[in-house]
């Protein structure tokens, strides 16, 4: 599992720009136990209990790459989920299956951070990087066997290279830990799908 998700399964970090430090918010996945005074009991703390403070703030790019990135990647999985039904390709069949391993999680960690936030993420794709257009996808829905595969890793290698980009973008503007470092996995992780997807075609 990626670094990002394995950090996120402990804690969600969410912080505010009128907030000095970060709020440390349990997340829904491993428990995260908090120790007791000296002698004390530590006890378990419940999903989206504020446990602390962290270090880091969140500016307006770190929220903008989370509610973009989160329907960037849902398309992605909307694409995935048409590979069993239209190709027997083990290689794409199995590409598919790595994106929605990676990026399922991935939208969990944003859509927790974004509500400790206070907010909810986008439903509206994002304008560019990468997005299939609504042709592209029926194009896309309607293929089969080699012309979906051509078509499907083609629209992949688009849809990631704009991943690349708004991962680009956190890291130079970006200022909350938990989202530059989500965004440092993302761009790790599609590179090399990217290069796998140009030997695939």
């Amino acid at each position: 599992m990626r670094a990002a998700v394995a950090l996120a399964a402990v804690l969600v970090a969410a912080c505010s720009a009128a907030t000095p430090e970060t709020p440390l918010v349990a997340g829904s996945g491993a428990p995260v136990v908090v120790p007791g005074g000296p002698g004390g009991v530590g006890r378990t703390a419940t999903p989206g209990e504020r446990i602390g403070t962290g270090e880091s703030r969140s500016t307006g790019a770190d929220v903008r790459f989370a509610e973009m990135m989160i329907p960037h990647h849902r398309q992605a999985l909307e694409m995935a989920g048409l590979v069993p039904d239209r190709t027997t390709n083990a290689q794409v069949t199995a590409l598919a299956r790595r994106i929605e391993a990676a990026q399922r999680p991935e939208i969990a960690v944003m859509t927790s951070w974004l509500a400790a936030l206070g907010r909810a993420p986008a439903h509206d794709h994002p304008d560019g990087y990468g997005m299939a257009s609504l042709p592209e996808m029926n194009n896309l829905r309607t293929a089969r066997n080699a012309a979906f595969d051509r078509l499907f890793l083609t629209l992949m290698i688009k849809h990631h290279e704009g991943a690349l980009t708004m991962a680009a973008e956190e890291l130079r503007d970006g200022r909350d830990r938990m989202m530059r470092t989500l965004a440092t996995d993302v761009a790790r992780g599609q590179r090399i799908e990217i290069a796998r997807m140009r030997e695939m075609l």
